[in-house]
């Protein structure tokens, strides 16, 4: 039995065991399911994209009240003629008002980082709380009440047995849609997010928007939940959806693990039972006077943190597998299974693909780089050398788009990039890599180098959602397959990024870099770690490149590396270009000799 039997096996038995439940239990699960509903979408926005909310009870009042006021009004229920119909109405209307708030309060909200992103959310979440509580058209703190139940193709769900089925109906569904997205191109963008948006947008991912994206997914899944909660008390008033609560709904993403899909249940089940056994226990053992259960309920879960920094169902899951037959590794994507990706025309070998004019960055008084001017042309070699900072992985930055120069010009194919983010120089073909390695350590080698072709495909979410991207899916990964065979990782492309060693994972990132079939490939130290065979076997593939039609940027301090493969070759010293010529040229300059190899002191050239 492999996980995913036993995830089918736990379905068949609830689904079979839940006509005999207590009338008790059945009500718990209920609970468990409409939380777990909400923390499915924490789990997706904190866990995975990096972002923290305690606002999402707000949105979980934005669906109850929006269903509450459409089935409660005389002139709605008047103009429609049809009592069942109602409660499907304000489904409709709950998700589309919290699409329009999210999509509002996320474009503000994302864009702050820190401790202010979180205090965002409080201000938000308390803002609607106090607003449903002092709307008159929303019952004040009274509330609305005489909801009816929801009735599914004329059968009644009025009973929280019958209610129930579909509350865990409507949350299995929401877990295969969320693991489906994860497990795409879209997925890896949003796993970016957390610690890797600086990598994500240099592979094309605005970033911008895909965190407003999970932001609002992680309010429609929250809405959702109030929409049932709504139906299945009959009532809504403010008070299930105060800051409290709301923070409640991220302990439990917490406590069952913010990064894992199956924590959003494990975490729901956890806080739910164990708050409900101490309303029961507490008043036994220590009397009725006093709120002990919020203090030894804190108590509690200070003690998981510590103990599962995690969160609890790694911890489980762990333990579980002992047990199974691990899932085997994935089959080589097949071809003729696979959509055909974007592909770009090359330059014609000679075209300058990348020009910098006058280009200068000031950090503050410091001038990193000083009109500095430099070209790469389609088939060609170009080394950027220089001592420690000379200014080398600052121009890397300003080229790629990562940083806006502070004066000065820069080109890709003719194109004025000036302001504009480091996602546009990737859709016109310059792919780089970094100094300091940027993979998704938790993530295989094979999805770290399939988020480097995420512009040769189209395929959104909602495809993603429901599967229908396969094929398209398909060709990522064979070709990400393909550039990790060509680059030597073929027996590592499914072992986690971060489990090679560090030459290796900079060999990752040039095979991530290749899968965007880029024109202009910029390396920033691709030998550094590297041992004697595996720079062998890297300058073979340069060279290879090169014959291709690419033009390479080179930023390298071996210098018998460079001097070997480079054709032309460009020295920076405190950020000004101090030289530009052949190797040899560069070799014999006595400027270069005294700012990087030496000066007078220097006997002998670099072995040519």
């Amino acid at each position: 039995m492999n996980p995913r039997h036993l995830t089918w096996v736990a379905v068949a038995a609830l689904l079979l065991s839940w006509g005999f439940l207590s009338d008790f239990t059945v009500t718990v699960l209920n609970y468990i399911g409409l939380y777990a509903l909400v923390t499915l979408g924490l789990v997706m926005l904190t866990g995975v994209a990096g972002m923290m909310s305690f606002g999402q009870a707000a949105f979980v009042g934005i669906g109850a009240y929006a269903t509450a006021w459409l089935c409660t009004s005389p002139v709605v229920a008047t103009v429609v003629g049809a009592p069942g119909l109602l409660p499907w109405m304000g489904l409709g209307l709950g998700l589309a008002c919290t699409f329009v708030v999210a999509w509002f309060l996320g474009a503000i909200t994302v864009k702050l980082s820190g401790h202010f992103l979180p205090l965002g959310t409080i201000a938000w979440g308390l803002s609607l709380y106090y607003l449903f509580g002092n709307l008159d058209i929303l019952g004040g703190q009274t509330g609305l009440a005489s909801l009816p139940p929801l009735a599914l193709a004329g059968y009644s769900l009025a009973s929280p047995r019958d209610l129930g089925l579909l509350i865990w109906a409507v949350l299995l569904l929401a877990l295969w849609a969320t693991h489906n997205l994860l497990d795409s191109r879209e997925g890896r963008a949003i796993r970016a997010l957390k610690s890797g948006r600086v990598l994500a947008e240099s592979m094309g991912v605005d970033t911008a928007r895909q965190r407003i994206k999970v932001f609002v997914l992680a309010a429609l899944l929250a809405a959702l939940s109030g929409w049932l909660y709504a139906h299945l008390q009959r009532f809504v008033n403010p008070t299930p959806f105060n800051l409290n609560i709301g923070i409640e709904y991220l302990f439990m993403a917490v406590v069952g693990g913010a990064g894992h899909l199956g924590g959003a249940i494990l975490g729901a089940a956890v806080i739910t039972v164990l708050k409900e056994r101490l309303q029961d226990w507490l008043p036994w053992l220590l009397g009725s006077s006093g709120n002990f259960e919020a203090i030894v309920f804190g108590a509690l879960m200070m003690f998981v943190l510590q103990r599962y920094p995690q969160g609890l169902w790694p911890a489980l899951a762990q333990r579980v597998n002992r047990w199974l037959v691990p899932t085997s590794q994935p089959p080589a994507p097949a071809r003729k299974r696979a959509a055909p990706l974007a592909q770009r025309r090359l330059p014609a070998r000679g075209e300058v693909l990348l020009q910098a004019r006058h280009l200068s960055k000031r950090f503050g008084g410091l001038l990193a780089n000083s009109a500095i001017d430099l070209q790469l042309q389609a088939g060609e070699i170009h080394a950027l050398i220089g001592p420690n900072g000379a200014g080398k992985t600052t121009f890397f930055n300003l080229v790629s788009g990562v940083d806006d120069p502070s004066e000065g010009q820069v080109q890709v194919l003719g194109h004025d990039m000036r302001g504009r983010p480091a996602r546009a120089f990737a859709a016109l073909g310059v792919c780089r890599t970094f100094q300091q390695v940027r993979l998704l350590g938790g993530l295989s080698v094979l999805d770290n180098v399939a988020l480097g072709a995420h512009l040769r495909a189209r395929r959104g979410w909602w495809a993603a959602m429901l599967r229908l991207d396969r094929r398209e899916e398909a060709a990522l990964r064979a070709q990400a397959l393909l550039q990790i065979e060509r680059c030597g990782l073929g027996a590592h492309a499914h072992a986690p990024a971060s489990s090679l060693s560090l030459g290796q994972q900079r060999v990752v990132e040039i095979a991530r870099a290749l899968a965007g079939q880029p024109a202009a490939l910029l390396l920033d130290e691709p030998a550094a770690g590297l041992r004697h065979l595996e720079k062998r076997a890297l300058a073979d593939l340069l060279t290879q490149l090169r014959s291709e039609g690419l033009g390479l940027l080179v930023v390298e301090h071996d210098m018998a590396f460079v001097m070997n493969l480079a054709d032309r070759v460009t020295v920076l010293e405190f950020g000004v270009v101090i030289a530009e010529g052949s190797p040899t040229a560069i070799q014999r300059d006595p400027r270069v000799r005294d700012a990087y190899l030496g000066g007078e002191a220097a006997q002998t050239e670099v072995s040519a």
